[in-house]
């Protein structure tokens, strides 16, 4: 960015050019008093008069000359832009980075949604990779209720007391008729077996 004037600077350097030109007019002054003192009654009314003419002119020129050299550097200079740019400029530098703050934290939500989103997908696939299908199908099987199904599909309906102890079974036979045989805790488990099959299959 272009420098910006500096007031003080320029305040100091009007008041320096002011001191030098007094000490300049003191000493002209002095050396022309002098001068004049060493020609003075020498000299002609017209030529003194011409001598302070000179020597105000000479004073007013020098005056002239730092006066003007003071206010062009007092002057913004052509690079410098104006007060009304430099603050228009300022403004728009304030709202890009407003808006570069904004874009900075919309990102970084994202990022944190991201890696928020990618912890619970590793999770989950860690999850897969651990998870077997056949030993969950196994534990979701009821073997009880598939031995009963198939033992119904058969012929074979048990009945249970409010236990859940088996008391007598319903076998249908394939003449369709049913019977209702006991459970015989006397027989053997052979018996009792081979009676529900002779009577299936009647």
């Amino acid at each position: 960015m272009l420098p910006i004037i500096d007031p003080e600077e320029d305040y100091l350097t009007i008041v320096a050019a002011e001191e030098k030109i007094a000490i300049t007019e003191q000493r002209r002054k002095k050396e022309l008093d002098e001068a004049q003192a060493n020609v003075k009654g020498a000299l002609p009314l017209s030529i003194r008069s011409w001598l302070n003419e000179l020597k105000s002119k000479s004073i007013a020129s020098a005056l002239s000359k730092q006066l003007e050299a003071a206010r062009i550097s007092s002057k913004r200079p052509v690079s410098v832009p104006s007060e009304k740019a430099h603050a228009k400029l300022l403004n728009e530098l304030d709202k890009t980075k407003l808006d570069l703050m904004k874009s900075i934290s919309d990102i970084e939500g994202l990022v944190a949604s991201q890696e928020a989103e990618l912890t619970a997908l590793k999770d989950e696939a860690r999850r897969l990779e651990e998870y077997d299908p056949a030993l969950e199908h196994k534990k979701e099987l009821d073997s009880t209720a598939i031995r009963l199904r198939m033992y119904s599909k058969m012929g074979f309906e048990p009945v249970l007391d409010k236990k859940g102890v088996l008391v007598k079974s319903i076998v249908r036979a394939q003449s369709g008729d049913l019977h209702v045989v006991p459970l015989d805790r006397q027989k053997s488990d052979f018996e009792q077996s081979r009676l529900l099959w002779k009577l299936a299959s009647s």
